[in-house]
């Protein structure tokens, strides 16, 4: 019985001593990012009918919190309010509070952003914080709210406060701002899919338009935070090998160049960052996200092919090995990784990626380098007494003075700097492995085979893999938990993605099955998000229109009309090729308004309107026959013996000779942009 007493009065007084620890119902979901806040004093829900039912029956507001498990002011926000005591109670008494997570929920994420720059006449970002009334219609929208006031800024208490009091004692009002706000963005969007005439004039316009854009002085396209647009540097590079035109390409590489010496690129372990915070590429905001080397793999890759530069072809090796050092996990790739690092027991932005000077000296001296060359080491990555980043430390980066005196042993040095960093964790990895970005990656690999046929393997194991977890029962999903079942069923973006891949799988392979199964998902797109000549983001009761604007990434609609004109012309189906011509209609004001936003929906209009080419030969005939470097080629096996070429609904060469169907071709492409 003393025993039994003994132990009650251990855990009661345990219990009593222990910091108070919550649980809310985020606890049962399975994104990083949900679970992240499972333990907030806030009683957070999942977006999902519970949710809102309450929001109803209970006539509350809905405090909508949108972010992401990698994004440093989510973090920021939920420290200072989502984990304080007070703030939780105001939100619990007097709103539900709903938590998404913008990766898992990309089409509610984008019609929210969509408000925010409604409502503040500027772009949005993450966190992103909504007010909604009961039936999920916005009528406030901002981004991180401090906790407290300052810069001009009121504290998040007082924000729930008053909105509250209008809330409950101007409802009428409420109500009618929020249904105003609908309606607005519903006349927007209409307004932005008024047909306009296209023509080749379109892409003369886009080039004067980057042009204009471009960083001269530190290149990129923008003043800061500056971001890597990939998507732009791949249509230029296109646009280059179709007209010659030294300026786009010259644009592109200094960009490419700039961005894999600067501080964007880690230039201990490889691999980009999301963004520069400033000018010059140097300091960047320290996540690494998949779909950005994801699309930075393809740029390098065909800026390689372009100008056989071995600096190109490096960049190329070094952001896979990355990639399959932190982020590949059975043949599949995580999502992210954070920017904050554990350091003296607090979360602190870059503290794993950075160096401090006297730190990097004393290391490398016991490693044995001697003065001078520690001295080499130090200027070569621009690691300085005083530091350029916060306080004292470093972010390495390049710059004429690096390559003055570059240090013998460069990969010696690396590997030693790594294991300096390797005494700090490991920032957090977002382990979800999202269907659309894996896509992308997969999708660069085959374009990185193209200069090294070792990646083509990978491609396929990794594609394979991706559809036995992703494609169950005839259904796609959007994501997959290791050795957890999928939940959430696929959006636009997977479709649009994963059919690239296929395509790229079979253009690589000619295996039928990769061109079958692609054919299958374009059937389910067209008849899931194809509604009324417009593209919609998902297949659910929330509708977001898809767009043609290149953001993180690359649009996905302007992606899948790419899709559509490659299957069109490889199975000569001339009701997709109408389908692609209606999208060009319906979203010509879009494209034409700004050319420079749509990348790749210029690059695909690019393809429909001088169309796409296809070489049709058995396997045999392809056998170590390699391809001219020109966008709008493809290939597909046939019984002929001999070599063809066609575009949509007409073929133009037939020979023996590879050689000659390669210059008949060439003839062809060029001939158009010559005119």
């Amino acid at each position: 019985m003393k025993v039994k007493i003994s132990i009650l009065t251990l855990l009661l007084f345990t219990s009593l001593n222990a910091k108070e620890t919550y649980i809310n119902s985020l606890i049962n979901e399975d994104s990083p990012y949900l679970k992240q806040h499972s333990t907030n004093p806030v009683n957070w829900y999942a977006w999902n009918e519970i949710a809102f039912k309450k929001a109803k029956l209970e006539n509350k507001p809905i405090f909508l919190s949108i972010g992401y498990s990698t994004c440093h002011w989510c973090h920021v926000m939920e420290e200072e309010s989502f984990e304080n005591k007070e703030v939780a109670d105001i939100l619990n008494k007097n709103y539900v509070s709903i938590k998404v997570d913008r990766e898992e929920m990309p089409h509610i994420d984008k019609y929210y952003q969509n408000v925010h720059s409604l409502l503040n006449n500027r772009s949005g970002g993450w966190p992103l914080t909504v007010i909604l009334t009961p039936n999920k219609k916005a009528f406030f929208a901002n981004t991180y709210i401090p906790y407290d006031a300052r810069n001009g800024s009121i504290g998040i208490s007082a924000v729930l406060k008053n909105i509250n009091d209008v809330f409950i004692n101007e409802n009428d009002k409420v109500l009618q701002t929020a249904q105003d706000i609908q309606e607005i963005l519903k006349e927007y969007e209409n307004q932005n899919f008024k047909t306009t005439n296209l023509d080749k004039n379109i892409v003369d316009k886009y080039v004067k338009e980057v042009e204009d854009s471009f960083d001269i002085k530190n290149h990129g396209f923008s003043i800061r935070p500056k971001f890597p647009q990939a998507s732009k540097i791949e249509t230029l590079l296109d646009i280059y090998i179709l007209t010659k035109n030294k300026k786009v390409l010259e644009i592109a590489t200094k960009t490419l160049k700039s961005m894999a010496n600067g501080g964007i690129y880690d230039q201990i372990e490889g691999g980009f960052y999301r963004y520069s915070v400033d000018k010059t590429w140097m300091i960047p905001h320290f996540e690494k996200m998949l779909y950005t080397n994801a699309e930075l793999l393809s740029a390098y890759s065909k800026a390689y092919k372009i100008t056989k530069d071995i600096f190109y072809k490096n960049i190329v090796n070094e952001i896979i090995v990355f990639t399959n050092t932190r982020f590949k996990i059975n043949n599949l790739f995580y999502s992210a990784s954070d920017a904050n690092s554990i350091f003296e027991g607090k979360k602190e932005e870059g503290v794993y990626f950075v160096f401090v000077y006297d730190v990097v000296y004393d290391f490398l001296k016991e490693k044995g380098y001697k003065e001078k060359e520690i001295e080499n080491i130090l200027e070569y990555f621009n690691i300085v007494d005083e530091g350029n980043f916060e306080y004292h430390y470093n972010n390495t980066y390049l710059n004429s003075k690096s390559f003055k005196n570059i240090p013998k042993n460069l990969k010696k040095i690396k590997e030693d700097l790594k294991e300096l960093r390797q005494k700090n964790e490991y920032p957090f990895i977002d382990y979800k492995i999202l269907t659309s970005w894996n896509s992308m990656y997969i999708s660069s690999l085959f374009e990185a085979s193209k200069i090294d046929k070792s990646y083509s393997k990978q491609a396929l194991l990794s594609l394979d893999t991706l559809i036995k977890k992703i494609y169950i029962n005839n259904t796609l999903y959007h994501q997959v938990i290791i050795n957890k079942t999928p939940k959430v069923k696929a959006l636009f973006e997977d479709y649009s993605f994963l059919i690239t891949a296929l395509l790229k799988a079979y253009d690589y392979s000619l295996e039928s099955h990769y061109l079958t199964f692609a054919n299958k998902l374009n059937k389910e797109a067209i008849s899931k998000f194809y509604k009324d000549k417009r593209w919609k983001m998902s297949d659910d009761d929330f509708i977001t229109s898809a767009n043609t604007y290149d953001s993180a990434y690359k649009s996905s609609l302007s992606n899948m009309i790419d899709n559509i004109l490659k299957i069109a012309v490889l199975s000569d189906d001339l009701d997709l090729q109408n389908i692609v011509k209606e999208s060009f209609e319906s979203y010509s004001t879009l494209l034409s308004s700004s050319p420079s936003s749509s990348s790749w929906i210029l690059r695909s209009y690019m393809a429909y309107s001088n169309g796409y080419i296809v070489l049709k030969a058995t396997k045999e005939m392809f056998k170590d026959k390699k391809l001219p470097n020109l966008p709008f080629l493809l290939r597909k096996e046939n019984k002929d013996k001999k070599y063809l070429a066609c575009k949509i609904g007409v073929c133009f060469a037939y020979k023996n000779d590879f050689e000659k169907i390669i210059q008949d071709i060439k003839k062809e492409i060029f001939y158009i942009y010559e005119k």
